[in-house]
């Protein structure tokens, strides 16, 4: 027992540590004055997505950057995406559509879709783009800023979340929060190993002819979790990378409500382990079980240490997410019982090969 209570005050104490790096160094993007016209290409693969793609293409006319074509990949839409798109690019000339052909066994959808956009692209950067995500004024400057200033091969946005639900707030903060409280993001930019790579598959910002060069899509075209697949890829490769969150610049939501978000990442969940079922029940059993074990101790000082230490980690977080810190705090045992349940979620859909995402297997 003390053995255990031991390791869960480390993974806690760890976890803050991190927490605490990410919230001083403040790894956002920032507004820049500067004005860039290099000529960007924005990317969108789209499927099934008739209630948010007219609100992205909106969007992105809101923007003063002047150099700019948008191709849309409709990766066999079932409703009314294909239709929408069309009637939007016959109003925008700079708006064009492929679309999609039968997907290759050996792809996933989104990868295989993006690796055909590429191909159609002229831009000198390629703005890849989910569907439901929304831009604000000045973001694609700020990014190509970006670009230039630290010679990148990738830049990877993490999108504020938008969260218009109670389901989606028990939820979704999940991600900011094992984000933030796992991974000191300005070390994917800092080290050049590339074991130190993450990225945000909602905003990714490449050099074209290094991606050209490298079709880092196509090299990743079976991965789940693509965007830090490639991030490693372009880290191996000898070039620059770097994520940074959106800071009010860029905003998706990624599911609406409750059963969505826990299908959604489930789906996630594992892959982002390597697929080890054993790391992830082991961090499973130290995130949630581990607090409960140090309360069964009725020792005051560790009970105040730990929930202090998760207490600031779970403001902090917030803060630097742009989300609500009470919201988070007080539904914090909840977020940990829907992390339970989609790990579980994730390790069942991967033993009995039912994982699947808009209508797909994968």
């Amino acid at each position: 027992m003390i053995i255990v209570i031991s390791i869960t005050l480390v993974f806690i104490v760890l976890r803050f540590t991190v927490t605490l790096f990410n919230f001083i160094s403040n790894p956002k993007i920032t507004r820049v004055n500067r004005r860039y016209d290099d000529p960007v290409s924005i990317l969108i693969p789209v499927r099934n997505e008739e209630h948010t793609i007219l609100k992205l293409l909106d969007s992105i006319q809101t923007q003063d950057y002047g150099r700019y074509e948008i191709i849309i990949y409709d990766d066999q839409s079932t409703d009314q995406t294909l239709k929408i798109c069309a009637e939007y690019a016959r109003q925008h000339p700079r708006v064009s559509i492929i679309r999609g052909e039968k997907l290759p066994g050996s792809w996933l959808g989104k990868n295989y879709a993006c690796c055909q956009l590429a191909k159609k692209a002229t831009g000198k950067y390629l703005l890849f783009l989910d569907a439901d995500v929304i831009i604000k004024n000045g973001l694609i400057n700020s990014a190509v800023h970006r670009m230039h200033i630290n010679q990148l091969g990738l830049l990877s946005l993490f999108p504020n979340q938008l969260l218009q639900s109670f389901g989606e707030q028990a939820t979704v903060p999940l991600l900011n929060f094992l984000l933030l409280n796992l991974f000191p993001l300005r070390l994917v930019f800092i080290l050049k190993n590339a074991a130190v790579a993450v990225a945000c598959g909602q905003f990714m910002l490449f050099d074209a002819a290094t991606y050209h060069h490298y079709q880092w899509h196509e090299k990743a075209k079976d991965k789940v979790v693509e965007d830090t697949a490639i991030m490693r890829q372009v880290k191996t490769a000898g070039y620059n990378g770097e994520i940074l969150l959106g800071n009010g610049m860029v905003f998706c939501r990624m599911y609406q409500g409750y059963s969505s978000a826990i299908k959604g990442l489930s789906k996630k969940a594992l892959p982002v382990f390597g697929y080890s079922i054993l790391a992830l029940l082991v961090y499973i059993l130290f995130l949630t079980g581990g607090p409960m074990i140090v309360m069964m101790t009725l020792n005051f000082d560790l009970i105040f240490l730990m929930f202090g230490l998760i207490l600031l980690s779970r403001i902090m977080t917030s803060l630097a997410s742009g989300q609500n810190a009470v919201a988070n705090v007080l539904l914090h045992p909840v977020q940990m019982a829907n992390m339970a349940v989609i790990a579980f979620l994730s390790i069942q859909q991967y033993l009995t090969g039912m994982n699947v995402w808009k209508g797909r297997k994968i």
